[in-house]
Formats: structure tokens, sequence, C-alpha cells
């Protein structure tokens, strides 16, 4: 068999070079591993592909780790995707951490995507802080009929938890 050495034309043909992000990924698992949570934030900041974004996003909530909210946080205000925006929406609503809830408020009053507007509803019902329903109140006003649906379904979570937390006070 005779091997042909591929041209610079020819490697354009072929597609993209992955090979930094595959070194990105390898950084992530390692970082994972140990906890490290700023190297995610470095990542995050650096705006690789949304691929590594999104997986970025996926393993800092996968460290279950309150430390990770402000980085979370900071992708779902900043990030210029909406997919990895609603991403961390998700993600900080996995995580169910109250520290979460100044962020989501913001991001499902202001975000131009519905999608993002709509898992930051969804998420403040997972989360059950109390003080997200004014929020959530408001946001049966939006515009967009998915997210005051996810407004009222979360309307409907916190009404939920407070009857549990009562019943469970009780004995």
């Amino acid at each position: 068999m005779v091997l042909k050495a591929i041209t610079k034309d020819e490697t354009a043909k072929v597609g993209p070079d992955y090979s930094k992000d595959f070194e990105t990924l390898e950084k992530m698992e390692w970082a994972f591993s140990k906890g490290d949570i700023d190297f995610f934030r470095t990542v995050l900041d650096g705006r690789p592909s949304l691929l590594l974004r999104i997986h970025a996003v996926c393993m800092l909530a996968d460290m279950k780790d309150e430390t990770a909210v402000p980085a979370l946080c900071e992708t779902l205000k900043q990030d210029p995707s909406p997919l990895v925006r609603h991403e961390a929406a998700f993600a900080l609503g996995q995580l169910e951490f109250k520290s979460a809830a100044p962020a989501l408020l913001e991001a499902m009053a202001t975000d131009e995507s519905v999608l993002v507007r709509h898992e930051s509803a969804v998420a403040l019902g997972s989360i059950g802080e109390e003080t997200a329903r004014p929020g959530l109140i408001d946001r049966l006003q939006d515009p967009d009929e998915d997210v005051r649906l996810s407004a009222e379904v979360a309307l409907a979570d916190l009404d939920f938890l407070k009857r549990l937390r009562t019943r469970t006070s009780r004995r």
C-alpha cells in the first residue's frame, strides 16, 4: 500500500481540525476528576466551540458543588449562544442551589431567547426558592406561551413545596 502525502488544500476538504478540542476535552476530564471549577471557568471564558462549552456546563453540573454556581450563572448571563445559556439554566435547576435564583430570575425576565426564559422558570421551580415567586408571577405575562406555562408550573412547584414544608414542620 502506498501512502500519499495530503496537501493543505486536501486537508481543508476533509474538514476542520478538532485536535485542540480533543486536547481541551482531555484537560476538562482531568479538571473534573480534581474538582477544578476554575479550569471550567477559564474554558467557558475562552469561548471554545459550542460543543465544548455545553460539555463544560454539563461537567460543572455533574460536580454537584455549589462553588460551580457562579461560573454557571456567568455563562447564563454572557454566553452568546442561547443553547449554552439554556444548558446553564438547566444545570442550575438540576443543582437546586438557592444561590442561583437571582441569575435565573434575571435570565427569565430579560433573556431574548424563549428557550432560556422557559428553562430559567423551570429551574426556579426545581430550586423551590420562595423569593422567586414575584418574578414568576411577572412571567405569567410573558409574550411567549411556553414561558407563561413554565412560570405557571414553577409556581405550582413552589406551592407544593410550601405545603410540604408546612406538613413536615408540624411533625
